[in-house]
């Protein structure tokens, strides 16, 4: 089985599992006694604090361990917002954060703050002077990941934080796809991470808060961890995640060399062995492990089943995959196909011949599915010289699919009005005009659902 998914969890590195059942020896008496064993738990504590000081670039006393990354990102948001309350309740957050970011700009939502949520482009990216014209003399927080979980985009950390910085604004920044690769630049204030992303335990998060950053801890107060993290510390999976942390970084520069060469061999050959194929992401500012792709005409979960029955293991951003029937937040972002997305994120060590059998496997998957779709007749007529498609009721890509195949019998200069009442249709339609050279005319209302308008150009 390959395991192409490391962007959601990496294994457990072999490091960090004997760091950990040494520490199970070693560090399971409570460290804020003084007895014997206590010193022993808390010297070992210490020494993880100050380890991962080194590898943030921050100081010892900082840095707060928690339950989670989700943990540490709800955490640094609502401390930082409280800390802020005198100056205001507004929070900017990208687009494409993580669902936990997200999360918490709903609670500030709730709570009666307010949240502007800067877009964009079609490669994933935020341009820093958005973020700028964001800003505003009662905004409390910035937040900007890395890098993207999704597609891989590194974001412009440094300039976003130095934009932040001249109007007094902290900026919050989610490293936990990148933290395993290197430290974040820039002038940020706070940073998250969690340690199951780079071969540490689940279970443990990192919350760096700088000093001068006002923040106040939200919840009952515990005089563990600054304070900031509630709860008797896991020091086992604490040293174990540290000591993954250390390994990993002392291979990623050549490890990175090896896998942006095998990622780059995926974007560049998917398009070739496979028709009616976008690759999503920015090409150059990019995570060495990731590569997403969407194919036309491809049910995502259909498609990830077809890949883990011949040994691979994938994740998917469409909407037709099991736990959703809307887009990713980041695809639609972005304004990218969604329909038959793959995720592939190679862990450390991914084999060369694995990524080659891939791509030898890939092309028969995405055709077995797309005939197995095929068979549906769209229902069409015309009205007022235009061809109208009835997909109501169907989900993607099936809506996508009986535009295709009915659109050659359009003229140039023709339209195609599409009804659903698929929420992907808003994404994937125009995606399928802007692949395919044509006219999305845009959408309108319809008795029952929404019509979308193509109109033929070539």
């Amino acid at each position: 089985m390959s395991y192409f998914d490391a962007a959601s969890a990496v294994p457990l590195h072999p490091v960090a599992r004997q760091a950990f059942l040494a520490a199970l020896d070693e560090g399971w008496a409570d460290p804020a006694r003084l007895y014997r064993e206590g010193r022993r738990a808390r010297m070992l504590l210490d020494a993880a604090r100050e380890a991962v000081a080194e590898a943030v670039g921050c100081r010892g006393d900082e840095v707060v361990f928690t339950s989670s990354g989700t943990r540490a990102v709800h955490s640094g948001i609502g401390g930082a917002l409280a800390g802020r309350r005198r100056v205001g309740r507004h929070l900017v957050v990208s687009a494409v954060e993580h669902s936990s970011v997200l999360h918490s700009a709903q609670v500030c939502e709730a709570d009666g703050g307010t949240v502007d949520r800067v877009p964009v482009d079609r490669a994933g990216s935020v341009d820093p002077s958005a973020y700028a014209a964001a800003l505003r003399p009662d905004t409390a927080l910035a937040c900007l990941q890395s890098a993207n979980h999704e597609v891989g985009t590194v974001q412009p950390v440094a300039e976003t934080a130095e934009v932040c910085r001249a109007a007094g604004v902290p900026l919050l920044v989610d490293a936990a796809q990148s933290l395993g690769w290197g430290p974040v630049e820039g002038a940020w204030s706070l940073l998250t991470a969690s340690a199951h992303k780079w071969g540490g335990p689940p279970g443990v998060g990192l919350l760096v808060v700088r000093k001068g950053v006002r923040f106040a801890v939200q919840g009952p107060a515990d005089e563990r961890e600054s304070g900031r993290a509630a709860g008797f510390e896991n020091i086992p999976a604490i040293v174990a995640a540290v000591a993954s942390l250390r390994a990993v970084r002392a291979e990623a520069a050549q490890e990175a060399v090896r896998l942006r060469e095998l990622t780059e061999r995926i974007r560049t050959r998917v398009p070739e062995l496979v028709p009616e194929v976008e690759v999503v992401g920015d090409a150059e500012r990019r995570l060495p492990g990731i590569v997403t792709f969407s194919c036309l005409y491809v049910d995502g979960e259909a498609l990830l089943h077809a890949l883990d029955r011949e040994g691979f293991s994938v994740s998917s951003g469409s909407s037709c995959t099991s736990s959703t029937l809307t887009p990713s937040h980041v695809l639609k972002a972005m304004g990218v196909l969604s329909e038959g997305n793959v995720r592939v994120s190679l862990p450390a060590g991914a084999a060369e011949e694995d990524v080659e059998r891939f791509l030898t496997v890939l092309p028969g998957a995405v055709a077995g599915v797309r005939e197995t779709l095929g068979a549906p007749a769209p229902e069409t007529a015309v009205q007022a010289g235009e061809l109208v498609v009835d997909s109501l009721g169907k989900r993607c890509p099936i809506p996508v699919i009986e535009l295709a195949k009915v659109f050659g019998e359009v003229p140039v200069g023709g339209t195609v009005r599409v009804l659903s009442d698929d929420e992907a249709a808003r994404l994937d339609i125009p995606a399928w005009c802007e692949m395919r050279g044509q006219e999305y005319v845009g959408e309108e209302p319809a008795e029952r659902g929404t019509a979308y308008v193509v109109r033929r150009v070539s």
